[in-house]
């Protein structure tokens, strides 16, 4: 058997377990499982994993990587689906929606985690032909809580020589697959403003140190860090959705907050982001008889730009040939901790596209209305399953 013809079975066996891969999906999403606290998740899938026969371990507290080591000689290979859900209410109307208030599988891992689970089923089938080793990692914990980060930390991608990740993508029509070498998603830092002043009656302003005028100038001022300091040829966005002052419009507060994200896909403009809003909180705030105070990296946790290798890209671009052609898929603003095994090792991140507008699948990422075209899922499986036997295809 040819290797084109191998590739040819394993897109034949992810066609052949659409129906499974439903099934999951929508048992995952009616169950959905903020970060690190997936332990239904968890326990659900090791019980899988197991049953197939894998070697299971725990990692990043709820997370799970389900391992096969060939004997033979070859790259460790391994291939990643979050597992996390998110703090939103769900608003479709679909016999499959969350069962569990307030929380919502609104950014497609439950997709990325039934995918991944029947890869599983196939790549064990076919285990004989592995070469090296081949970890499945099901990471918890990826919105907002660093759970990548942890598992690089606890010594997981040591040993690691490639690593793959997709991501069901609103952006590209539904079954397209799509990436692109270099900068892919951008850094994600959040930060908290704190201005402390002295407050007083509305009507005596004069008698107060007004932490609401300074909140409104710091504001307007750290957007000219975008407009004014970064060179126009280089990508950044600053936001600021959350501003907090007063509970009366008769009463200026003795502080005021804002929280707040910013973007780029460079470590040397964000470095110089960091440092103006420094000055710029302090300076304005000192100058208004006020105390600023700034947070970054909340919790301790930044996302760093995600930078795919350009040679993992390519060999994504020349495996997948069989399966479809790989389009290159537009830079977003957009953050994701992939980034963090993509900092250790060789890989690429891909996208899947599942925008539909004939079946109402138009919603954003983390819209409370979002949903996949469910016919894409198999796609994944297939990505998954071809990329398990990398060491194969690119021997």
């Amino acid at each position: 058997m040819d290797i084109n013809e191998f590739k040819q079975i394993l897109i034949q066996e992810s066609k052949d377990m659409q129906e499974y891969i439903v099934e999951k999906r929508r048992h995952f999403h009616m169950y959905p499982e903020t970060g690190y606290e997936e332990v239904k998740t968890s326990a659900y899938l090791k019980e899988e994993l197991v049953k197939i026969g894998y070697d299971v371990v725990t990692t990043a507290k709820t997370g799970l990587i389900a391992i096969i080591d060939s004997g033979k000689e070859g790259r460790t290979i391994a291939l990643r689906a979050d597992i996390d859900a998110l703090n939103v209410t769900e608003e479709n109307d679909k016999p499959y929606c969350s069962k569990i208030p307030g929380k919502m599988h609104a950014c497609g891992h439950d997709s990325h985690t039934a995918m991944l689970l029947a890869a599983a089923h196939i790549v064990y089938k076919h285990k004989d032909k592995l070469e090296g080793k081949i970890k499945l990692i099901f990471q918890p914990a990826e919105e907002g809580g660093g759970g990548a980060d942890k598992i690089v930390k606890e010594g997981h991608i040591d040993d690691v020589d490639q690593i793959f990740g997709i991501h069901v993508w609103r952006e590209l029509p539904s079954g397209v697959i799509g990436t692109r070498k270099g900068p892919f998603l951008a850094s994600a830092d959040q930060f908290k403003i704190g201005i402390k002043g002295k407050g007083g009656h509305a009507a005596s302003p004069h008698q107060t140190f007004d932490p609401t005028s300074v909140m409104v100038d710091i504001y307007n001022a750290i957007q000219k860090i975008v407009s004014r300091e970064i060179d126009p040829l280089d990508k950044a966005v600053i936001s600021t959705p959350m501003l907090r002052g007063s509970d009366a419009s008769n009463v200026i507060p003795g502080t005021a907050e804002m929280e707040g994200t910013f973007r780029t896909f460079s470590n040397e403009v964000r470095d110089h982001i960091l440092k103006r809003m420094q000055e710029i909180i302090e300076g304005y705030s000192h100058a208004w008889r006020c105390e600023g105070k700034f947070e970054y990296a909340i919790d301790g946790i930044y996302y760093p730009p995600t930078i795919n290798h350009d040679d993992s890209v390519e060999d994504v671009i020349d495996i997948l040939k069989p399966l479809d052609e790989v389009k290159e898929v537009d830079l977003t603003m957009g953050g994701e901790d992939f980034a963090f095994y993509l900092n250790k090792t060789k890989g690429a991140f891909i996208a899947l596209g599942l925008y539909n507008e004939e079946k109402g699948i138009i919603h954003p990422h983390h819209h409370p209305k979002f949903d996949i075209d469910e016919e894409i899922l198999w796609k994944g499986t297939a990505i998954y399953s071809i990329l398990a036997f990398y060491n194969l295809f690119k021997s």
